[in-house]
């Protein structure tokens, strides 16, 4: 078996993550270790920051959007990668901490000046289950020099500044960027993917059982929308419960999910 190939001598590339500590749950740590390995494996330098992402914010921003700390990471990572490319990086991707390697191998990095992540999102509607094909920025990739960066992070500056009253977490991350994708068409690496509690409830329902035997109608949705089999997937955190905070899916069912998607990356295929 041939080795994954590594980062050239003359190019630097850097892999950011950032999340508040101490992490709230295990399996964090977990989703941080997988994308470590894959980043050494590669070659590639990697940083971990905490809540010092946000000093990258200025001033007034970060104390807009203290009760908004989604939107103030989606701003401050556009800031953080802007740095590493100005301190002489090549290239620096971005993976959100709640994103895991299922296939190291297959995580490959396309030439692209920029690329985005790729989000099929299912969820139930109306005794049903409706599709959404969208991009996000839990996976990011710049290359230096790219035409993109500086105007998303003017973009997000000005709707940032302009806007009053509550914030939706989305507003400059996902939700800018597939509007942006829609009109010119972002380059996509469509391995990096996002798992909907819909999706992750079909794959632990069929732990154990005769998969022909069991519908599994979001998982089927989300197979036949996806253009490239899952390299990394985002697990949304942001939708796990934790104490004093409800949510759609629990700690031990991400942890579950892990390790099955770990012990066969090919059942979301």
């Amino acid at each position: 078996m041939s080795e994954a190939p590594r980062q050239s001598r003359d190019r630097r590339l850097l892999v950011i993550q950032s999340h508040r500590q101490p992490l709230p749950w295990r399996w964090l740590e977990r989703c941080l270790a997988s994308v470590r390995s894959w980043a050494e494996e590669r070659g590639f330098d990697y940083r971990f920051v905490d809540d010092a992402l946000f000093e990258t914010l200025p001033p007034d921003l970060r104390r807009k959007t203290l009760k908004q700390p989604v939107v103030a990471s989606d701003l401050a990572r556009l800031l953080a990668i802007a740095d590493a490319l100005a301190a002489g990086y090549d290239a620096v991707i971005w993976m959100d901490a709640d994103s895991l390697v299922i296939d190291a191998r297959r995580l490959q990095i396309p030439d692209v000046a920029y690329a985005l992540g790729r989000e099929v999102w299912v969820q139930t509607k109306g005794g049903g289950y409706r599709t959404r094909v969208k991009v996000h920025n839990a996976f990011l990739l710049f290359q230096a020099g790219n035409p993109f960066l500086d105007f998303y992070i003017h973009a997000a500056d000005r709707i940032i500044r302009r806007h009053d009253g509550p914030m939706v977490p989305q507003l400059v991350g996902p939700k800018l960027l597939t509007a942006l994708h829609n009109i010119i068409g972002c380059p996509v690496v469509e391995e990096a993917a996002m798992l909907s509690p819909a999706v992750v409830g079909d794959l632990l329902a069929n732990v154990g059982v005769d998969t022909e035997a069991r519908a599994s109608p979001a998982l089927d949705l989300f197979r036949n929308r996806c253009l490239a089999a899952p390299a990394v997937v985002n697990l949304c955190g942001s939708l796990v419960s934790m104490e004093g905070k409800p949510g759609e899916l629990t700690a031990a069912e991400v942890a579950d999910v892990m390790d099955l998607l770990l012990a066969n990356p090919t059942l979301l295929a």
